[in-house]
């Protein structure tokens, strides 16, 4: 019955569109109030100490560090460098676009920083050179959710700080998927363009004019080697590496290439709190509803429900991510991460996966949410972008979701692919660490 209360009216004040963080809370009290599982006064207290954590203050910072590059010159040179490796192909802006968005996605952490910021370069420029509007709005929706996988990126700090597991691994773990899905993209991207005829830039860069843009782009290059490397090189943690990031941001846009200026600092200043608030919120308030479903020993009875259809560990995992594709249509990423992550953990435990290989899964699980309706956040940017139709951009970008389903199949069978760094860099740790010893 506590189950009951609790997730039932969480269902009709999420049907009635109350907001996820105020949804959360008025379940609890609900469940509170009915059964007095809890003392309120502890729920309360939840609310406080969920948001007093060291990890989650790299959220503000990557947001804000995403937004001072965005607007202060960093994607632009990072549109150039990626024309000069692409941009003479079959669809050449598209493949542009997809390569951009990865490279911006290893600086933002953030889908809707990344459709923003290389959507309103690349998109009107593909449309202008006859792309067409509804695939170029797609790519773009479809393109920015790889910086939720590409680290570093908010998704895995808000798994790993809802499940206290190492943000740095899952970091490391995913490297390689965010690879793997752009890859994806770029493949079907050219041969749409190979068919749609949409040739590449017929302008040839000589020596100088590429040695000219790689070197203009050199400030934007080394920002993902300054945050991982030093992340990874125990010089700072992944929260003091945001905070690295936003003031390299500030400084190479008002400095170096002198596109932002201090009465611009305020605007984006406002953003990130925001964005922040609304988070901390959900965050505070997921804390209380996750100590109801504790006590009442949900989480355990649904892993022996998933435990008692099946004990074939291939299919249970199947049963997880059609579950996450499912909620990621109408739920809010990270607030499905903040929500879910507990639950199902007890499960991955019996299952014996690892935490970070799970991690991963629901990423990337989530991350199509980002271009799958109703909710489809990414969509929804790219039309404000484009201005193009929603039911227009939905059609067309169902071959970039069958994409990242494909994709997503491979890595959840295959853990290698997700754990193989991870594990080297941990080995690597430990037989320094032994050296210096």
């Amino acid at each position: 019955m506590v189950a009951l209360v609790l997730f039932g009216v969480f269902i009709i004040c999420f049907v009635l569109t109350v907001p996820i963080g105020i949804s959360l809370g008025v379940a609890s009290i609900s469940a509170i109030w009915y059964s007095d599982i809890i003392n309120i006064t502890y729920f309360a207290q939840k609310l406080t100490t969920a948001a007093d954590s060291f990890p989650l203050m790299a959220v503000p910072f990557f947001i804000l560090a995403g937004n001072l590059m965005g607007s202060g010159g960093v994607s632009r040179r990072l549109l150039d460098l990626a024309t000069i490796c692409f941009g003479r192909m079959s669809g050449g802006l598209a493949l542009v676009t997809i390569a951009a968005c990865m490279f911006f996605g290893a600086i933002s952490g953030s889908a809707a920083a990344t459709v923003a910021a290389i959507g309103t370069l690349m998109v009107p420029d593909m449309i202008n050179k006859g792309y067409d509007k509804s695939f170029s709005s797609a790519l773009i929706a479809a393109s920015g959710g790889l910086g939720a996988i590409i680290p570093p990126s908010l998704s895995m700090v808000i798994y790993c700080v809802a499940t206290e597991q190492s943000i740095s691994e899952l970091f490391l773990a995913g490297v390689i998927p965010g690879i793997l899905l752009g890859l994806g993209f770029m493949v079907y991207s050219y041969f749409y363009a190979k068919k749609k005829g949409y040739s590449g830039a017929a302008h040839h860069y000589t020596l100088k004019e590429k040695l000219d843009i790689v070197w203009e782009a050199k400030w934007a290059i080394v920002v993902p080697v300054i945050i991982l490397g030093g992340i990874y090189g125990g010089i700072f943690t992944p929260t003091e590496a945001a905070a690295v990031a936003v003031a390299y941001g500030w400084f190479i846009g008002t400095f170096i290439y002198k596109e932002l200026t201090f009465r611009d600092l305020p605007k984006y200043l406002l953003q990130a709190a925001v964005i922040t608030a609304t988070l901390l919120v959900i965050i505070g308030t997921s804390a209380g509803f996750g100590s109801i479903l504790t006590l009442a020993r949900i989480p355990n009875q649904i892993a022996n429900l998933i435990l008692s259809l099946s004990d074939n560990t291939v299919i249970i995992l199947l049963m997880i991510n059609a579950l996450l594709l499912f909620v990621g249509t109408f739920m809010e990423t990270l607030a499905a991460i903040i929500i879910l992550a507990p639950m199902l953990l007890p499960l991955i435990h019996q299952l014996g996966i690892d935490p970070i290989h799970f991690g991963l899964i629901m990423c990337v699980n989530l991350a199509i949410g980002y271009i799958t309706p109703p909710l489809g956040a990414n969509l929804f940017v790219a039309c404000g972008v484009t201005g193009t139709p929603f039911s227009k951009i939905c059609r067309s970008v169902i071959p970039f979701t069958i994409s990242m389903i494909l994709t997503l199949g491979l890595l959840t069978y295959v853990p290698q692919l997700t754990m193989f760094l991870p594990k080297y860099f941990m080995r690597g740790m430990a037989l320094s660490q032994a050296l210096a010893f």
